[in-house]
């Protein structure tokens, strides 16, 4: 416990800060992991992680390490969505299995 007033206004501060900044990580990675989902929200998401690392919450390389995996994996996703064969083919016939 600290013996200086001002100290004990630290302690305080400290865990207020603590808790906000605890509230927006988590906001964060779920922002992610909505938008890794709905490619359409990357621009906001990339945003929210320019702004945290703006105000000190997280590091500024983490914010760009986030940002470009969440373009990677959009830009992964939409090929994927591209390249996939359109279903419009007649179902196979089935064989049969008696031995004869």
């Amino acid at each position: 416990m600290p013996n200086i007033k001002a100290a004990i206004k630290w302690q305080r501060q400290t865990e207020r800060r603590t808790l906000r900044n605890l509230d927006l990580k988590t906001r964060l990675k779920t922002l992610f992991k909505k938008a890794k989902a709905n490619p359409e929200q990357a621009g906001s998401v990339q945003a929210q992680f320019d702004k945290a690392a703006r105000k000190g919450i997280i590091h500024p390389n983490k914010a760009a390490r986030k940002s470009a995996r969440l373009a990677r994996a959009i830009r992964t996703a939409k090929a994927a969505a591209a390249a996939a064969p359109v279903a419009t083919a007649a179902p196979a016939k089935k064989r049969s299995t008696k031995k004869g």
